[in-house]
């Protein structure tokens, strides 16, 4: 019986470690351009020995960020731009080049154009994007094209990682690639549209209730095992 509890135990932890990915997910429904993330279970079989049954025990062992489209929404803001199909943008953080597709972007006093907490937009070169202090009018064409006064000025990236699978979630809306970031051929920028998180909350909390429900029944049974055990205790104190 020490084996379901242990078994029971190590899905309880994994259940948490969901609800808290879940939880996040429901708290970031009007993020922009926020990406859902899940919880990758990963299962270990031990063998007990040859009159055992073996030991399956499922562990979290990480996230997977969902890409799928999130619903682009008209804003009119000059700096605010959105992403059609895949790609990011590239951003300069203190941690070294991050990848998001929240495009509020504004201009600092520098004339860079960065994001809200201050992270420059880098163009296809990796150099940050600089908006002229005479600018006029400024434009973003469908290809990233940054144009001032109808005279382009930069080309803004899209970028992707080298490997999906391994993308990172380090903060807010921004991702590490530890495999690399490459250049995107396609994708299409929007100006003056931002793009919504690509959280069902329908899903979402569905799913909530159904992962709280699991962890209640793996409680109950962890109780009960507890009740018994003591009991037996109880039991032999007595003799």
């Amino acid at each position: 019986m020490e084996n379901a509890v242990y078994t029971t135990l190590n899905r309880q932890s994994g259940l948490m470690a969901e609800m808290r990915a879940v939880a996040n997910n429901i708290a970031n429904l009007s993020t922009t351009g926020f990406r859902k993330e899940g919880v990758i279970f990963t299962e270990h079989v031990a063998d007990l020995g040859r009159d055992e049954p073996s030991l399956s025990m499922a562990t979290a062992e990480g996230r997977l960020v969902n890409l799928a489209q999130g619903t682009l929404v008209k804003t009119g803001g000059t700096f605010d731009l959105a992403i059609e199909g895949e790609g990011f943008f590239q951003i300069d953080t203190p941690e070294g080049p991050r990848l998001t597709r929240a495009g509020a972007f504004t201009p600092s006093a520098e004339g860079e154009l960065v994001t809200a907490d201050g992270y420059r937009l880098l163009d296809l070169g990796g150099a940050p994007v600089f908006v002229p202090t005479d600018a006029g009018s400024v434009a973003v064409a469908p290809d990233g094209t940054f144009s001032a006064g109808g005279n382009p000025v930069a080309q803004i990236g899209l970028f992707r990682p080298v490997d999906p699978a391994g993308l990172l979630h380090s903060g807010g809306t921004r991702f590490e690639a530890p495999a690399g970031i490459e250049p995107l051929d396609g994708g299409t920028i929007f100006q003056g549209f931002l793009e919504n998180s690509n959280v069902d909350p329908v899903a979402e909390i569905a799913r909530m209730i159904e992962v709280q429900r699991a962890y209640e029944m793996g409680q109950g049974f962890l109780d009960s095992e507890d009740q018994r055990i003591r009991a037996v205790i109880q039991t032999l104190g007595r003799s």
